[in-house]
This record gives C-alpha cells, sequence and structure tokens, in this order.
C-alpha cells in the first residue's frame, strides 16, 4: 500500500523563479495496482514520483509504504523499497559493465556484501532464465557490454534491473518516451509482463493518452500541481483516448480564461 497525503512542495519560493510544483496532492494506491499519470508540462508528473523516491524534502505532507512513515527517509533508504526506470534509456546502467555484471549488481542490491564470487553458475543459469522471459534474444549477449545495445533493449534490462528485488513500489518515468515506436511497443509488453508477473504496485509518467486508457487500472491526470482528474475501476475501463483529450483541453481552456482575467484585472486597476 503506498498512501501519498497533502504534499506541497514550492521551488525557488519568494523570487521571481517560484515554482508551486506540487499542491495538496494525495493518492492510495492499494498493493498491486498500476497507475498511470498524465498532464502537461510542469503539471507535476515528474516532481510527483521524485517526492516519492525521496529526492528532496517536502514543504508539508507524508509518504507511507507498506506501513512505513517514509516522509523523512533519505533517498538511499527508500531505495530499498523503491524501483525506479528513467525516461533516458542509459541511466541507470554502467554501460561498459556486461550485461551479466549489471544484472548480478541488481540482484546483489541492498544484501551485505560477501567475497563469493559475484557471478556463480547458479547466478548465471538465475539471470539467462530472467532474460530469457523478455523474449528479445538476450540471454545469448549475457557477456555483451550493456552500452552496446539498442535504447530499447537497454530499457528492458534496466527494468528487470530495476524490479529484480520485488521492489514495494516500481517508478516509471516516461521509460518509453525516447524510444522509437516498435522498442517503445516492446518495452510496453516486457513492463506488462514483469507488472503482472509479480504484482508490483507501479505509477508510471506518460505524455501518451494511448498508453493511459491501455495500461493499468486507474489514471490521474495533474494540471498545475494538482490533482485535476481521477479515473478508476468502471470509470477507467470506459475511457477513451477522446475523453482524456477532451479534459486536458478543458484544463488549457480554463487556464488561458484564467490568465485572461488576471490580464484584465491587472489593466483595470492599472
Amino acid at each position: 500500500m503506498l498512501t501519498v497525503r497533502n504534499l506541497c512542495k514550492t521551488f525557488h519560493g519568494g523570487t521571481v523563479n517560484e515554482v508551486r510544483a506540487l499542491h495538496g496532492v494525495s493518492l492510495e494506491l492499494p498493493e498491486a495496482s498500476f497507475l498511470v499519470i498524465v498532464g502537461g508540462n510542469g503539471s507535476g508528473k515528474s516532481t510527483l514520483l521524485n517526492a516519492i523516491a525521496g529526492c528532496f524534502r517536502l514543504d508539508d505532507g507524508e509518504i507511507h509504504l507498506e506501513g512505513h512513515n517514509i516522509t523523512r527517509w533519505p533517498e538511499h533508504r527508500r531505495a530499498r523499497l523503491i524501483g525506479r526506470v528513467f525516461q533516458n534509456p542509459f541511466t541507470g546502467s554502467a554501460p561498459n559493465m556486461s550485461v551479466a555484471e549489471n544484472l548480478a549488481l541488481a540482484a546483489r542490491r541492498g544484501l551485505p556484501r560477501t567475497l563469493g564470487r559475484a557471478l556463480s553458475k547458479r547466478l548465471m543459469n538465475e539471470l539467462h532464465e530472467q532474460v530469457r522471459q523478455l523474449e528479445m534474444g538476450l540471454e545469448d549477449r549475457l557477456g555483451n557490454a550493456i552500452g552496446s545495445l539498442s535504447g530499447g533493449q537497454r530499457q528492458a534490462l534496466t527494468l528487470l534491473m530495476a524490479t529484480w528485488r520485488r521492489p514495494a513500489v516500481l517508478l516509471l518515468d516516461e521509460h518509453t518516451a525516447a524510444l522509437d515506436p516498435k522498442s517503445a511497443d516492446q518495452v510496453l509488453r516486457v513492463t506488462e509482463a514483469i507488472v503482472q508477473r509479480h504484482k508490483l504496485t507501479t505509477l508510471m509518467v506518460t505524455h501518451s493518452m494511448s498508453q493511459a486508457v491501455n495500461l493499468g487500472d486507474r489514471i490521474v491526470m495533474m494540471h498545475k500541481g494538482s490533482v485535476a482528474y481521477r479515473f478508476a475501476g468502471a470509470d477507467k475501463q470506459r475511457l477513451g483516448v477522446d475523453d482524456l483529450l477532451t479534459r486536458f483541453e478543458d484544463l488549457r481552456r480554463r487556464e488561458l480564461l484564467d490568465e485572461t482575467a488576471a490580464a484584465l484585472l491587472e489593466e483595470t486597476y492599472v
């Protein structure tokens, strides 16, 4: 269970560069739920994921995960419970190390260091089987440097690394945005398979309305640091791309009206 209560965060407060990034964001995600987060640039999507990951100190609010209040936990401590995949396929792995070496590091994350062989025969067999399940033919390339692979292949392996220790929550920050359509489809297929196989609680940020309606069991649309719309259950199942686009355009229209009204008031009192 992930519970987010009244998260607030302002960057550069009191300056001309002040940004109200999160304003009273609250969410409750039952175990094994899959939330897709959509919204325009600057709406707070990635900031919400960064808040959960512990990338900065909140101004207000609390975050609870698996019965722990992790609000004041540092990022490295939260990393034991959180898996994350970023937009850049070359983030989250060591490019000059082999596929097997990268996966071995992920397999040992959070465990005590030992003097035993990092790549034992038993571990290599496990790596081979896990990579085979990606259905990308990479099980025969475990000795290749991970940096020599395509973006889609590397992103699929990064996803496998992020979920190897079965995190309490998986954060996907536009993890297909930098890929070509074919590679993006492959990574989404891998994402669905891994999330369903391990019943992972997942939050996925995307700009794709098609991904939003076709993945997960719930959606939130963010706007100016707040949750503008929520969809779950039957409402989520009935939702189409056009429905999301309509709501997105409504938010933009309201924002333009607010800006116009503010400009008129300013002209009136100047």
